[in-house]
């Protein structure tokens, strides 16, 4: 099943060029080759390039499969590029799962590792080069938080859909 297998191959499988299909249909088979995560979690390997990947398949996921608004699935796709980024930096995992949810008005979207490190939403000053990334996720979600694992973590945002 996709998405399921080995996770060291799945940012190897997006395209290199963003936007350019890998296959057929409007998706380019990005939901087939990689797995679709408002199904099942996608594990991804703890590489810097699977940010783009899990950018590549949310934006996807929600264009696709929920129709959602552009300017909140742009969102969404920023804020998985900065929970991905930290468990990629922080976790110090061999892999990382994606999973969507969409329940009612709401989408969630969840980012596991197997680290019970917490995540820590500092002080951002005007000129800060870095450390804005939970601050990104509490400015542009509705609501986000943690939950621990017996073995790892979920971090996670969600996002109220308004109609419009």
């Amino acid at each position: 099943m996709a998405g399921q297998g080995d996770g060291a191959s799945v940012a190897e499988r997006v395209s290199e060029v963003p936007g350019e299909p890998g296959g057929d249909g409007p998706t380019g088979g990005l939901l087939e080759r990689l797995g679709d995560p408002t199904v099942a979690e996608v594990r991804f390997p703890n590489r810097a390039r699977s940010a783009r990947a899990a950018r590549d398949l949310t934006a996807c996921a929600l264009r696709t499969r929920w129709a959602m608004p552009r300017e909140p699935a742009e969102q969404a796709v920023l804020l998985v590029s900065e929970l991905v980024g930290n468990a990629v930096r922080h976790t110090g995992a061999h892999t990382f799962g994606l999973r969507l949810l969409r329940r009612g008005g709401w989408v969630r979207v969840e980012v596991r590792d197997p680290s019970r490190g917490l995540p820590c939403l500092l002080p951002v000053g005007e000129l800060d080069t870095s450390g804005r990334g939970l601050f990104l996720v509490e400015t542009l979600s509705d609501r986000w938080g943690v939950d621990l694992l017996p073995r790892g973590k979920t971090t996670w945002f969600e996002m109220r859909l308004t109609d419009r």
